[in-house]
């Protein structure tokens, strides 16, 4: 018999404490789930590591996070849509680890597939080859780039049934697969659950295996 998964918003707060690293869906604020983010705010967790392909906008996405100050450091492929993460990284209040995006994406790979790493060619001769091994294969100089995990996921998915199963719409599918993978805990906001046996299993794009929480997104 498949185990509900799902809970109510008044107990997420209590999921998350101070010091974790948290990997969050989305690309530019599109697959995150900004009801979990405004609970992190709530709660006023600290101390958070975050883990995305970028910080979105200031008002959307991860984007409120940042601007908490809840947020210590960021380890995300560019921040250009987002002033108030460059501002706090100038002043110091914010560590900023820029990761080619590609480069991201397969450490975040390989954190969930127990690999020991990438070998990449991006980044050869850079500043970004600086402190890491490089190898050569067939005469090519790679660098070794190492797995990304986390203590948390919070992805956002369209649907999913009482197990957990999930389905992603379109373009909100981008990191939340492979986060879901790389994470110790994973929560997910959802805008629809239906009975398991409801959803194709063709079109279950993270298993429920994968998943430990579910909510019901907010109606605005």
């Amino acid at each position: 018999m498949a185990v509900n998964k799902v809970v109510e918003w008044s107990d997420v707060g209590g999921l998350f404490h101070d010091g974790v690293s948290i990997m969050f869906g989305g690309f530019m604020g599109v697959g995150t789930p900004e009801g979990i983010v405004s609970v992190l705010i709530e709660k006023g967790v600290r101390r958070l590591t975050l883990i995305g392909n970028d910080t979105a906008f200031p008002e959307t996405g991860i984007g409120p996070l940042i601007s908490s100050s809840g947020v210590d450091k960021v380890i995300v492929s560019h921040i250009g849509t987002n002033p108030t993460t460059g501002q706090r990284m100038i002043a110091g209040e914010l560590d900023v680890d820029l990761i080619p995006q590609g480069t991201l994406a397969e450490r975040i790979r390989c954190g969930g597939a127990g690999l020991g790493g990438v070998l990449t060619p991006t980044g050869v001769g850079t500043i970004v080859e600086e402190g890491k091994s490089k190898l050569i294969v067939e005469g090519r100089e790679y660098l070794l780039e190492l797995p990304l995990k986390a203590d948390w996921a919070i992805l956002k998915a369209k649907k999913a049934d009482s197990a957990g199963n999930l389905v992603y719409e379109r373009a909100a599918r981008n990191f939340n697969p492979i986060m879901a993978l790389a994470a110790k805990k994973v929560i997910v906001e959802v805008e629809e659950i239906v009975p398991v046996g409801d959803i194709d299993p063709d079109m279950v794009m993270t298993p429920a295996a994968l998943v430990d929480y579910l909510v019901v997104a907010r109606k605005h």
